[in-house]
């Protein structure tokens, strides 16, 4: 066994989060088996790109081939759409095609996945972005330094972010309306949010829910937390990276930038924690928002767009998602996250993981760069559907179809707030996602629940990060 890959143990843990528990449970063999490596001339010489199924429509797919092909004719590339319920389920399947011996060249992984990949399966990009230094300046001068922060374990980068979405608050206008309240200020506070959510809900009937979220680790009760000066672990920097701020950021823009991002020590009873808990229990009790339901957000949707929720988290994704959903851009606006001891706002981003076990992986990194580049996004993201991690693909002309009118709020989230950082993503983030799901259900059942839910959580969470994934 090598300890370039995850070892047995730790592929059948992770892989017991989706639905490739099963297969890799089952699988009896030698470590050069579970890997592959004993597999010569296993595919037809392709380039392999694994995506979430759902993360890219078909015409974009086509049109990011057919771009590839064009540049790079003696490339064979093939992109495989994994289809999975969530991020969760996505990753457990792509362990479970590296235990087959099937293993993609690329994988297309979100924050959730970045450093559990970085530490085990990926590949650095040090090497290209400083051999290739020259062509890349024009991609980082696009790109805000928090999102290649975002992408970067122990001072090294693993991916070049291509799309992000920061968790800021979309508001029906018509609810606005029927409450005569006025749209909120770039600054509002907490206790503004919650004066809105009174107006709403005096103004509506009973079927209206004022505040809607979904329980999961990106715009759940997070967005709270940071709010609060607060995490659901300690949060801290690691060092390095000096070699990519210096030849890529002026000072003001990389100043206290670091070599990625380290989460450690749960601190799910530290003060902070308990009283977002405490305010997100008091809107259950009071009737201005439901208990969180899991899920990916789509049910909110619906449900938005028809008036019977006022205020919900979401990110630029959610731009396209309720225009297709028939939803007029006047409909609804988006404003920033409320303050309160702070106004940082997380937000998780997205690129391409070039995996240790590839053979091709001079041309894969080919493909990351023309992944990368402005003709080949705007090919892609064409439907308004997440935020490019260009800044110049942000225009009123993108979103003059599809609206917000404040549009400019996704982009400048990251600007105006320099603090906001991605949600905590440890390699662990699978064992970690479970226990803030479970507890964060729990304990808003009752205001009564908070302490004794937390708790609990802090116990499971200090066990989920003692393990060695």
């Amino acid at each position: 066994m090598t300890d370039s890959l995850f070892s047995r143990r730790a592929l059948l843990r992770y892989g017991a989060y989706g639905a490739g528990a099963a297969a890799l449970a089952g699988t009896a063999a030698s470590w050069d088996r579970l890997t592959g490596a004993d597999i010569p001339g296993r595919d037809d010489g392709s380039l392999v790109v694994a995506t979430l199924g759902s993360a890219f429509a078909p015409a974009g797919v086509r049109a990011l081939v057919d771009g590839f092909r064009t540049l790079h004719p003696d490339i064979k590339l093939r992109i495989n759409a994994v289809q999975a319920v969530d991020w969760s389920d996505f990753f457990a399947k792509i362990l479970t095609q590296i235990a087959a011996g099937t293993a993609p060249d690329l994988v297309y992984v979100a924050t959730e996945g970045v450093q559990l990949f970085a530490r085990h399966l990926g590949v650095p990009l040090d090497r290209w972005v400083r051999r290739d230094a020259a062509e890349l300046r024009e991609y980082f001068a696009d790109v805000h330094p928090s999102l290649v922060e975002s992408m970067m374990y122990e001072g090294s980068l693993y991916q070049l972010p291509i799309e992000f979405n920061a968790a800021d608050m979309y508001l029906n206008t018509r609810v606005l309306r029927r409450a005569g309240a006025d749209f909120p200020a770039a600054d509002w506070t907490r206790d503004d949010f919650t004066a809105l959510l009174r107006r709403m809900k005096q103004a509506s009937d009973s079927r209206f829910t004022p505040y809607f979220w979904t329980n999961r680790l990106w715009g759940g009760v997070v967005p709270w937390l940071f709010a609060n000066g607060t995490n659901l672990l300690a949060e801290s920097k690691a060092p390095g990276g000096s070699w990519l701020w210096d030849a890529f950021y002026p000072a003001q823009r990389r100043q206290g930038r670091g070599g990625g991002f380290r989460w450690t020590t749960p601190q799910a009873t530290a003060d902070g924690v308990v009283e977002a808990y405490d305010y997100l229990a008091a809107l259950v009790r009071d009737g201005l928002c439901t208990r969180p339901e899991g899920g990916n957000g789509q049910n909110l949707i619906g449900v938005f767009s028809t008036g019977r929720v006022g205020v919900t988290p979401a990110g630029g994704f959610w731009a396209g998602g309720l225009h297709l959903a028939g939803m007029r851009a006047d409909g609804f606006d988006v404003q920033y996250f409320p303050r309160r001891h702070t106004q940082r706002h997380q937000f998780g981003a997205a690129g391409y993981a070039l995996l240790r076990t590839s053979k091709q992986q001079d041309a894969a990194w080919e493909f990351i760069k023309y992944s990368a580049r402005r003709d080949t996004l705007s090919r892609l993201f064409t439907t308004n559907q997440t935020t490019p991690a260009r800044r110049s693909m942000l225009t009123a002309a993108r979103y003059r179809e599809t609206g917000p009118a404040h549009w400019r709020v996704f982009y400048d989230t990251l600007d105006r707030f320099p603090d906001t950082g991605p949600i905590p993503a440890p390699p662990q983030v699978a064992e970690v996602t479970q226990v803030l799901l479970k507890h964060t259900g729990t304990a808003l059942a009752s205001p009564r629940s908070v302490g004794p839910a937390l708790r609990r959580m802090q116990g499971d969470l200090e066990r989920a990060m003692e393990r060695d994934v």
